[in-house]
């Protein structure tokens, strides 16, 4: 089993929902990603994304992009990210990775250090889970045997234009939860309408067996809230990268730290999820 699996095996049987909090990797500083990280875990998140830089991060909103191209500008690209991860595992080897990005630097990696070489070394350094925006489901069985033999889930994006059939090929292939873009449109963008996430969920879930989890437009522990009474986990990642752009290095963790325990106390408010996320799977 998966770290990613165990995680919402126990949330599950907790009846609790799953905050996954996204940060850009290595966004403000270079070197702080992984002490932000750990304190995402003390507020209380149960799977961490980390985003990959990227030069032309097609789904990403104008914040997430700057955070990119600041974090490009530093010199963080897939090696260091994957460093990154590692150095978080010498003192955390429960809480979930995913690494959330694009394929262009998944592939240029394998270009440089030769074929499977980053399968290899995502799982070495200890990443659980791979969410690449531009890999459709219908071309990438292979490639997700070769995650799944390293124990690493391949995660897949939903959104409110998703066909049947597009719901059917995901949950054919995905593996640890899915990921459903609450809006239509990149980061960060738009009104979250929280009724429309709830009758979508139904939806999806006749389909997908993983758990759903959803992002896109959650800013603040109302949303979270509203949307984790029909999700199985709440993802966040543009408002966070907005409470730390521009902040001075020894506030960046405790701002997070501090906005991420609202988060986590409100979704804990909220009535026990058991009989709903065994429906789901």
């Amino acid at each position: 089993m998966s770290r990613i699996a165990a995680a919402f095996e126990a949330l599950q049987q907790a009846g609790r929902r799953a905050l996954v909090p996204y940060v850009t990797a290595g966004f403000p500083y270079a070197d702080i990603t992984p002490a932000l990280m750990h304190g995402m875990v003390e507020a209380g998140a149960d799977v961490i994304e980390l985003g990959v830089p990227f030069s032309d991060p097609m789904a990403d909103g104008p914040v997430i992009q700057r955070a990119g191209e600041a974090a490009l500008a530093l010199g963080v690209g897939m090696k260091q990210v994957l460093a990154i991860v590692a150095e978080f595992r010498r003192n955390d080897d429960r809480t979930p990775v995913v690494l959330m990005g694009y394929a262009n630097p998944v592939e240029r990696y394998d270009g440089v250090h030769g074929k499977g070489a980053f399968i290899r070394d995502a799982a070495a350094a200890g990443v659980d889970g791979l969410l690449v925006v531009d890999y459709p489901p219908e071309e990438c069985e292979d490639f997700a045997a070769a995650l799944k033999a390293k124990n690493i889930d391949l995660i897949f994006l939903l959104a409110p234009t998703s066909t049947d059939e597009r719901m059917a090929q995901v949950g054919r292939v995905a593996t640890g939860y899915v990921y459903y873009v609450s809006l239509k449109g990149v980061t960060g963008a738009g009104h979250l309408d929280t009724e429309a996430v709830g009758r979508m969920i139904p939806r999806i879930r006749r389909h997908v067996s993983v758990p759903v989890g959803v992002g896109f437009g959650i800013r603040d522990a109302a949303t979270a809230q509203a949307v984790g009474a029909a999700a199985d986990a709440v993802v966040i990642g543009t408002r966070i990268i907005q409470l730390i752009e521009g902040q001075p290095r020894d506030a960046v963790v405790p701002l997070v730290r501090e906005f991420l325990a609202g988060i986590r106390q409100a979704l804990d408010a909220l009535p026990p999820a058991t009989a709903r996320s065994a429906a789901g799977g």
